[in-house]
């Protein structure tokens, strides 16, 4: 296998031009000698060995991704977006899935320090544990996705970048779709582990329902997943929560899901028990995942702008690695109603 000084023998120039063709130093070659090393590097079939260049550097071109679970849609097409915008500014992903586990949270950002990795994006994870302030104050630069720190957090000294959707708009813009289509009996249904994305839906539910003068006729209907959190299993779960919502007297006739994965699940396990969709119960999700136009009826989601809450996440990471006196901010995003066919419209006859 050809090394370096191989290379350099047969382009007929120093090791150390070789080098600077690796480290990206070769502005001011000559053409013709950048062409003669790049050709023998073609001709030995040279790979660099990129390890060895992060050890020699302490950098990699990579940036990590933590997210609770891979199998959940929302954090799959984030995961294709993170990808994306890191592959167009030459980065590549490493990717963990925690399971929102403390133990599996710690191991993974030890896993980042060890690859040279210097930025990662923490998605849905409580980022109050002690595990992500040290891992901030040994210099890796995090980026907080859609789980809004307490404005308190850290004694107002909060180490990273918070980027979330408003998920209080999201809740409350839900509810009032279902409201202005004629529905009067709200329901919100979700996983009863609560995080604070989830906490502050339900609060922008509650609010809408309040101006509404509707309280009496809304409540949350919560089911315990088998895992804690539900990340991987919330199709199933809303499918065994159409019962719990049919128990309800009286019954619902606007629901709001907490993610389109729980809705997908409920439209079909509501369809299983003859109740038709939207005539009977209206139901709208949130998230808009890809999955969500193919259902049928088409289920109507209220959506996070996620490619440009993404943009803002990778060159947050990257001028933060590159410049870490910047400080690091909170980036609130409003959400966008995508409406389908799940809820019925008050106007047909």
């Amino acid at each position: 296998m050809a090394n370096i000084r191989d290379v350099a023998r047969h382009a007929g120039v120093s090791v150390s031009s070789v080098s600077n063709v690796l480290n990206g130093r070769s502005d001011q070659m000559r053409l013709a000698t950048l062409e003669r090393i790049r050709q023998a590097m073609q001709e030995l079939n040279y790979h660099p060995n990129r390890v060895a260049q992060q050890l020699k550097t302490g950098q990699a071109k990579m940036i990590g991704l933590l997210v609770p679970s891979i199998v959940n849609p929302s954090f799959a097409v984030l995961t294709r977006e993170v990808d994306r915008a890191a592959k167009a500014r030459q980065y590549r992903v490493l990717l963990g899935n925690t399971y929102r586990q403390e133990d599996e949270e710690q191991a993974f950002l030890e896993d980042m320090f060890a690859h040279g990795v210097q930025g990662v994006i923490v998605a849905a994870s409580a980022m109050e544990r002690p595990h992500f302030a040290n891992a901030a104050r040994l210099g890796l630069v995090m980026v907080n996705y859609d789980s809004r720190m307490p404005s308190d957090a850290l004694l107002g000294n909060q180490p990273f970048d918070s980027v979330s959707m408003d998920n209080v708009a999201a809740g409350r813009m839900a509810a009032e779709h279902l409201i202005e289509r004629g529905c009067r009996q709200l329901a919100f249904v979700t996983e009863a582990f609560l995080t604070i994305s989830r906490a502050h839906k339900i609060e922008g539910f509650f609010s809408a329902v309040r101006d509404h003068g509707l309280t009496d006729n809304a409540r949350v209907i919560e089911g315990k997943a088998l895992a804690a959190y539900g990340d991987t299993e919330m199709t199933e779960l809303g499918r065994t929560l159409a019962a719990k919502v049919l128990q309800q007297a009286p019954r619902p006739d606007g629901i709001v899901a907490i993610n389109d994965a729980l809705g997908i699940g409920l439209m079909a396990g509501l369809r299983d028990a003859g109740v038709r969709i939207p005539q009977d119960i209206s139901v709208i999700g949130i998230d808009n995942i890809p999955l969500a136009d193919l259902v049928h009826p088409a289920l109507t989601s209220v959506m996070p702008p996620l490619t440009e809450m993404v943009a803002v996440m990778v060159e947050r990471l990257l001028a933060r690695i590159e410049n870490p006196s910047i400080t690091p901010g909170e980036f609130l995003f409003p959400p966008r109603l995508i409406t389908r066919h799940s809820v019925i419209d008050s106007t047909e006859p």
